[in-house]
């Protein structure tokens, strides 16, 4: 469901949640548990967007078998939450903590505002200028992993930039796919390639450097190209590819203004302002999974709620 354009006033809305993935939708939902007006801005159409890419779980009750099924499953939750409302296409630019309220000002130059608010915008993909080892990514490179599919990758051979988690996602939603991964990607995610490298498919090589053909456009089938991969042992190796894709990892995404933020961009929950509770990934780059998102989106919730009704603890 949506609303308009008319500002939700603290007087109205007990609680605004910002970004309507798992995070955000498990506070939706225990707002609504517990009695809280609660409006959702969701900046993209549909909530958990993100999650319809992914093509295979394994780390969540419910047995849902892909990201599409709990998406869904959780949409139909927040519609059904009782005193809850979503407003799409609301990109929240900027968040005030107040003494007795708090309030976010949307792109379009409206404002909401509320008695408490939970942060869950999450985190995006890492792109090429966020590294040091990645040299000239702007043809064949175009797409992050996880936008892709089989129907891209069948005969050919498909160079990985990155070792993120999304790599092994890929690889155990499709074990039949006939095709070779070429994945380089920095030391600093070694741990992450133990995942992928008892894959027949994969070819890891971990890198210092590696330099891609500039000034084309994204690969078409059967138009190859070579990539220059400096090891981290000195030698310098030339592939062929077919096809390119970043898998370099997430950095967070947040509103500007009254967020508590370390050095690394991320936003601890135990750090922030009075009224202001941040929930899912935004907290940390070490519990990034659905299912401590979506704790984390409840606490927050119970958080406000406790607030509100002036009990500690």
């Amino acid at each position: 469901m949506g609303v308009g354009t008319d500002a939700a006033s603290a007087g109205e809305t007990d609680l605004l949640v910002v970004g309507g993935g798992p995070a955000g939708c498990a506070a939706a939902v225990m707002a609504a548990s517990v009695g809280l007006r609660t409006l959702v801005l969701e900046a993209r159409r549909e909530l958990c967007g993100r999650l319809r890419y992914v093509r295979r779980l394994e780390n969540v009750l419910g047995g849902f078998s892909s990201g599409a099924e709990f998406a869904a499953s959780a949409a139909a939750d927040v519609a059904r939450a009782a005193g809850c409302r979503v407003e799409y296409g609301a990109r929240v630019v900027r968040l005030a903590a107040h003494d007795d309220h708090v309030a976010v000002t949307l792109e379009s130059g409206a404002l909401r505002t509320a008695a408490h608010v939970v942060v869950a915008t999450g985190t995006g993909p890492l792109g090429p200028a966020g590294t040091d080892w990645l040299d000239g990514p702007g043809g064949p490179a175009a797409a992050p992993l996880w936008e892709s599919g089989p129907e891209e990758w069948a005969g050919r051979t498909v160079l990985v930039l990155g070792a993120d988690r999304p790599l092994g996602t890929v690889l155990r939603a499709f074990p039949t796919v006939a095709a070779r991964f070429l994945v380089a990607y920095p030391p600093s995610d070694d741990h992450r390639a133990d995942e992928v490298r008892a894959d027949p498919r994969v070819e890891l090589v971990p890198v210092r450097r590696a330099v891609l053909p500039t000034g084309r456009e994204r690969a078409r089938p059967g138009d190859r190209f070579v990539v220059e991969l400096v090891t981290t042992g000195g030698g310098v190796l030339r592939r062929e590819a077919d096809a390119a894709y970043l898998n370099l990892g997430n950095v967070p995404v947040r509103p500007l203004g009254d967020l508590v933020c370390g050095t690394d961009g991320y936003c601890p929950p135990d750090r922030q302002r009075p009224r202001v509770h941040v929930a899912g990934d935004l907290r940390s780059a070490r519990a990034q999974r659905i299912m401590t998102a979506a704790g984390s989106g409840g606490e927050a919730a119970l958080r406000a709620y406790y607030a509100l009704r002036g009990v500690r603890g």
